[in-house]
């Protein structure tokens, strides 16, 4: 797993499963953010599974999903007003990392 570090606050990467919770919650994570909306493909685990998981580890879960190429503002507002109020550091994630950080650069610039 590539961890890219945007922030002090916050980092982002590809797709994570169950199983890279743990080693999430080892590198000291408080958050995560999933951009990914369920279902976008057959092999990536449902939100809600991470979402408990994720809680048994101690970890807020948060699910602002956004379709891969079309980020409205809707999407930006509900993202910044998604991540405004997590503890840090907050590990955001969607596919490949690339809309989680276009997000992320689009909600402190607006």
């Amino acid at each position: 797993m590539k961890i890219s570090q945007l922030t002090s606050k916050y980092f982002v990467t590809g797709q994570i499963t169950r199983d890279d919770l743990g080693f999430i919650a080892e590198q000291g994570f408080k958050s995560i953010v999933n951009n990914r909306p369920d279902y976008e493909s057959a092999d990536q685990p449902e939100s809600d599974e991470l979402a408990a998981a994720a809680a048994d580890l101690g970890m807020e879960y948060v699910y602002v999903p956004v379709v891969s190429g079309r980020i409205t503002e809707k999407n930006v507002s509900d993202f910044k007003l998604a991540c405004d109020n997590l503890q840090g550091p907050v590990l955001l994630f969607c596919r490949s990392g690339a809309r989680s950080t276009m997000l992320w650069q689009l909600s402190t610039n607006g």
